[in-house]
């Protein structure tokens, strides 16, 4: 099976995976296979329920941040997360999603955000702190859950 994206070094960055042909919105980029579940939250782990964490392998764990993402995610049969173009997609164009697209709160990023898109909120936080208008932009490209926390919150 011939791959549609690649691990590729990123200016300032580290790492992060890139495009190898063109997508379409809608379109799975990368299928996410969790390697782990009932894990500890940590820098690399992803939410996949209310209260549970679990280890995405491949180049999930690669795709990086971003403000302004040309990726959401999308549950799949196994629980992990689909990484699904939002709009369409050149080649070789870096894969990113905002971490607010799966983790309710964000507590292992404390350093200043780098995506350098014009709708950078300086830091990477959690759904929760994202305001109204971007959870409706993100509207069908975020995990459910999340959906459902934020209604939890509101009738506490």
């Amino acid at each position: 099976m011939k791959a549609d994206i690649e691990l590729r070094t990123t200016p300032g960055r580290g790492e992060g995976a890139f495009t190898l042909r063109a997508f379409k919105p809608g379109e799975i980029v990368l299928v996410g296979v969790l390697e782990t579940h009932h894990i500890k939250n940590h820098s690399h782990a992803s939410q996949i329920g209310k209260n549970e964490f679990g280890f995405h392998g491949g180049l999930s764990s690669k795709l990086n941040h971003s403000c302004d993402p040309n990726c959401g995610i999308r549950l799949n049969a196994s629980g992990g997360h689909n990484f699904v173009a939002m709009r369409a997609m050149s080649p070789h164009e870096e894969a990113t999603y905002d971490y607010a697209m799966r983790n309710y709160t964000i507590e292992h990023f404390p350093n200043a955000c780098s995506c350098g898109k014009k709708l950078c909120r300086g830091s990477i936080t959690g759904w929760k702190d994202l305001p109204q208008a971007r959870k409706d932009a993100y509207r069908g490209f975020t995990a459910p859950y999340l959906i459902e926390m934020d209604h939890d919150a509101l009738v506490a």
